[in-house]
């Protein structure tokens, strides 16, 4: 598993982030893209023209939803951003003129975060620590794995030890449970459950048993002033998702739960990989399960380390590859692809195969 911050360290970040974030109501027609130096800035306007907030800068994630919204291509709307981003000005300001709708943008530490709906429920990420952490002490002996805040993301991994076994004599994994959670859009709150091994420190993420909850809502008002003072994410009336989020992260670690997996895992231990073509079959095996190019040649490369050829050993192969990528995000992806490739369906297990016999 990619190593992270400490409970401590991500604790202190929520909070800190917590102070620095302002959300704002905006009518598109008060947003203005100007550029400045080397990147564009998008100004928040009041009635009058005046800024009501210092000049943003825009994160990526931002620029992301605003081309989509104005229907400008991606390809095209970042082919401007880094070549001529005048026209990208000229663009945006142009369309978001036309459109005259009211739409919130989340801010921190001078920058665009994130334009969303004025219908986005903002569930932060300091109410999703609230909610779990209690939950988590009240665990015996579990232990947070790793943690992390990025840009668009939180993760907290935690694993319970009480919930061992061996899947094969000597290969011992431990349940757990990966809580995520996006402020800017790209997701809903995720539990999920967690299995951690211990031979090579790989987690996998249980994929197709989780919890989500949207962050659709009520619109949120614009007006003069646009800034929102209130916090409308956790009221009286969410009583019952907050139960939900805590009954969700104590059955993420369930004896029963854990036992279905295990299961899972000693079967694909026992579906062996055609060795003839080891390339062919991880080649196959990406392109089929949403792995890049250049990820292939490193899961590869763990599957010829740890000479388990098996559906088992590739899964394994994709988790530890998942501790060499830069991005966390991204990590953690490899990590849930590492489960579908473990439960990959016979047919798909049959294909790699044969389209290997075929190479060699």
């Amino acid at each position: 598993m990619k190593a992270g911050l400490t409970i401590q360290d991500m604790a202190r970040e929520i909070m800190r982030q917590s102070k620095a974030k302002q959300d704002y109501a905006v009518n598109t027609a008060n947003m203005h893209m100007e550029t400045s130096g080397s990147a564009p800035v998008l100004r928040l306007l009041g009635n009058d023209g005046v800024d009501r907030v210092e000049p943003l800068d825009i994160q990526q994630t931002a620029h992301r939803q605003l081309g989509a919204y104005l229907g400008i291509p991606q390809k095209y709307y970042e082919k401007m951003l880094t070549e001529n981003m005048g026209l990208l000005a000229d663009n945006v300001n142009s369309w978001l003129s036309r459109s005259a709708e009211t739409r919130l943008v989340r801010t921190m530490d001078g920058r665009a975060r994130a334009f969303l709906s004025d219908r986005y429920r903002r569930i932060d990420n300091l109410d999703i620590a609230n909610i779990t952490l209690p939950v988590i002490e009240e665990m015996p002996d579990a232990y947070y794995e790793s943690c992390q805040l990025t840009e668009d993301y939180l993760y907290i991994k935690v694993v319970n030890p009480r919930l061992t076994a061996e899947v094969r004599p000597g290969d011992i994994v431990q349940a757990g449970v990966v809580i995520s959670n996006s402020e800017t859009g790209l997701g809903a709150v995720n539990i999920q459950p967690l299995v951690y091994r211990l031979v090579c420190s790989n987690g996998m993420v249980v994929n197709e048993a989780k919890m989500r909850r949207t962050h659709i809502g009520r619109a949120n008002a614009a007006d003069e002033n646009f800034f929102l003072y209130s916090q409308e994410t956790l009221a009286a009336d969410d009583k019952a998702f907050v139960m939900k989020i805590r009954d969700t992260v104590r059955a993420a670690v369930d004896e029963a739960r854990f036992a279905q997996v295990l299961g899972k895992m000693r079967e694909s231990t026992q579906m062996h990989l055609n060795t003839a073509d080891l390339p062919g079959v991880v080649k196959l095996a990406s392109s089929s399960f949403g792995i890049t190019e250049a990820e292939s040649g490193g899961v590869l490369q763990r599957l010829i380390e740890d000479a388990d050829y098996t559906v088992y050993g590739l899964a394994n192969a994709v988790t530890r590859h998942s501790q060499d990528v830069e991005s966390y995000d991204r990590a953690t992806q490899l990590e849930s692809i590492g489960y579908s490739v473990m439960t990959m369906n016979p047919e798909i297990f049959r294909r790699i195969n044969q389209v290997s016999s075929k190479a060699a």
